[in-house]
């Protein structure tokens, strides 16, 4: 299993930016897929979005174009940029991690994101 180290969580009101930082134990190059979850009160954990070894990145409709992955090959990190954050975005946001298509999936331990109206 991948080690994950999710921060940077926090308040914000409506409208506000925040960057959560995912640190990876693993070399993230030989990671085949890093990406972010994120489970609301109540609610199913869901994917917010993931980029894979070769470029490919997807995200949650809800999200796309307010929420960017980036990573940091020499840091070893991942990162989400969330942009015009709104209230339904309040929730554990959760580092995720497939070292490969056939790996069980690695979690971080969570990070709590809240946006006031």
């Amino acid at each position: 299993q991948v080690q994950l180290t999710e921060s940077g969580g926090g308040f914000v009101q409506a409208g506000g930016s925040l960057r959560l930082s995912c640190e990876v134990s693993e070399n993230i190059f030989n990671i085949w897929s890093l990406g972010w979850y994120r489970q609301a009160l109540g609610k199913q954990r869901e994917s917010v979005g993931f980029v894979t070894r070769n470029g490919n990145s997807k995200y949650e409709s809800s999200v796309e174009g307010r929420f960017t992955i980036s990573r940091d090959y020499a840091e070893n990190k991942v990162y989400l940029h969330m942009n015009d954050l709104k209230p339904d975005d309040t929730a554990v946001y959760y580092c995720t991690a497939l070292r490969s298509l056939a790996s069980a999936r690695s979690w971080g331990q969570g990070t709590q994101v809240t946006v006031s109206s």
